[in-house]
C-alpha cells in the first residue's frame, strides 16, 4: 500500500450483520462514486448504472460460495474450525485453523489430525505455499477423505465462513449473490461480496441504460491474508464471449468496469499488454501492484478493504493512489461501513480505451 491510502478504519465502522437485518435492503447499501476528474460523490448502490455511462461493460464473477468452515477438535481434544479454501493437487485441500471465537491456530503442526463430524479426519500433510515450514503456517494442504464426495458432506455439516466482526449465525443464501451459480467444481470459500449490493432491479436499469453486464468465473479462498502477504494462486475462466464483450466494449470507447478484485485478477491475466483480452482459464499467478498496473480494467466496483490488505494494491493498480487514497479518507470520514456486508466503491479513471492496430 502507497502513503497516499493510509487509514485507519474505527470499530464501529465494521458492518457486524447483513444490510437486510438493519432494515437496508441489498441495493440500498451507500454508494461512493470517486473519479479521477471531478468530486466524489455519495448515493446509494440503486444510484451505480447512473453513474456509468452508455456503452460502458460490468464484468461480474458469477462464482458461488461454499459452507466452507465446520467445527472440529484436534488430538488434544480443543475445539477448532477447519476453513476450507479450496482444491489442491492430488486430492488434496488447502485448509486454515481458526480457534471458536476466529483467531488463526499459530501452532498446528505437519502430521496433525483434526476430527470432524460424521466421523471425517483431516490430515494435515504439508504447509502452504511453503511445505519446508514445520509449525505455524496459517495454511496447510490437507487430505479429508469422506465417502461420497466432500460437497454434499458440507452441504450438511458445514456453514459460511464467518469473522469475529460478525454478530449472528446466517443462512448460506446470505452469502451468495445474484449471480452466483452452483456447477459442478469446488467453488468460492468466501463470497465475490463486491457482487452482493446487486439485484435484479439494478441489472434492470443498467440493460435499460445501454451498459453490457458479462461473466466471467474465479473461484477465490479465504479472505484472511496477513499483512505483506500476496495473493495466493486462484481458478479462473474467461469464456470467449466475455473476452469479446471487453474487447469491443474497449474499442468503442466505453470503460470495462470490473466488480470486484476478483473480476480485475481474472481479467488482467488474460490481458496482453495493449490491453487486449483472450479467453482462458486455469490458475492464475498474477500479482496486481507497483509493478503490474492494470491493462484493461476501467474502473471498479468494490467493497472496503481493511488498512493491510493487499487488495488495495490492487485498487491502486487500477485507479491509482491518490484516488484511492480519496475514497478511504472520504470513507472514514462520512461513516461508511467495511466488510463484506458493508458499503461499496466505485472507482472510475478516465485511462486511455484500447485500439486495436
Amino acid at each position: 500500500m502507497s502513503a497516499a491510502t493510509t487509514f485507519t478504519v474505527p470499530p464501529e465502522l465494521s458492518a457486524t450483520e447483513p444490510p437486510e437485518a438493519r432494515g437496508v435492503a441489498r441495493d440500498g447499501v451507500r454508494l461512493l462514486v470517486a473519479r479521477d476528474r471531478g468530486p466524489l460523490q455519495h448515493t446509494t448502490f440503486r444510484g451505480l448504472p447512473r453513474a456509468l455511462r452508455r456503452g460502458d461493460l460490468l464484468v461480474v464473477n458469477t462464482s458461488d460460495t461454499e459452507p466452507a468452515a465446520v467445527d472440529g477438535h484436534r488430538g488434544d481434544d480443543s475445539p477448532v474450525t477447519l476453513h476450507i479454501s479450496g482444491p489442491a493437487p492430488d486430492n488434496l485441500f488447502v485448509v486454515e485453523l481458526r480457534t471458536p471465537d476466529g483467531r488463526r491456530v499459530t501452532d498446528a503442526r505437519a502430521g496433525e489430525s483434526v476430527r470432524l463430524p460424521r466421523g471425517v479426519v483431516a490430515s494435515l500433510l504439508t504447509a502452504h505455499p511453503d511445505p519446508r515450514v514445520i509449525e505455524g503456517s496459517r495454511l496447510w494442504r490437507a487430505r479429508i477423505p469422506v465417502a461420497g464426495g466432500l460437497r454434499p458432506w458440507l452441504t450438511d455439516v458445514g456453514r459460511p465462513i464467518r469473522y469475529s466482526y460478525l454478530r449472528g449465525d446466517w443462512p448460506i443464501d446470505t452469502y451468495r449473490t445474484v449471480f452466483a451459480k452452483p456447477g459442478p467444481e469446488f467453488a468460492s470459500a468466501e463470497m465475490p461480496s463486491a457482487g452482493r449490493p446487486f439485484t435484479p432491479a439494478v441489472l434492470a436499469d443498467l440493460h435499460s441504460r445501454g451498459i453490457g453486464v458479462a461473466e466471467i468465473v474465479l473461484h477465490t479462498g479465504v479472505s484472511s491474508l496477513e499483512a505483506g502477504e500476496v495473493p495466493l494462486p486462484e481458478r479462473y475462466q474467461v469464456p470467449t464471449d466475455t473476452a469479446d464483450a471487453v474487447n469491443a466494449t474497449k474499442e468503442a470507447g466505453g470503460r470495462v468496469v470490473a466488480v470486484g478484485t476478483t473480476v480485475t485478477r481474472a481479467l488482467e491475466t488474460v490481458a496482453d499488454p495493449a490491453g487486449h483480452v483472450r479467453a482462458g482459464a486455469g490458475w492464475t499467478h498474477l500479482v496486481l501492484g507497483p509493478d503490474r498496473s492494470a491493462r484493461t480494467v476501467d474502473g471498479l466496483v468494490t467493497g472496503w478493504h481493511e488498512p493491510t490488505a493487499s487488495h488495495l494494491l490492487l485498487l491502486e493498480a487500477v485507479a491509482g493512489p491518490r484516488l484511492v487514497g480519496r475514497a478511504y479518507s472520504a470513507a472514514v470520514d462520512r461513516g461508511y461501513l467495511w466488510h463484506e456486508f458493508g458499503d461499496s466503491c466505485l472507482l472510475l479513471t478516465s485511462r486511455t480505451a484500447y485500439r486495436p492496430v
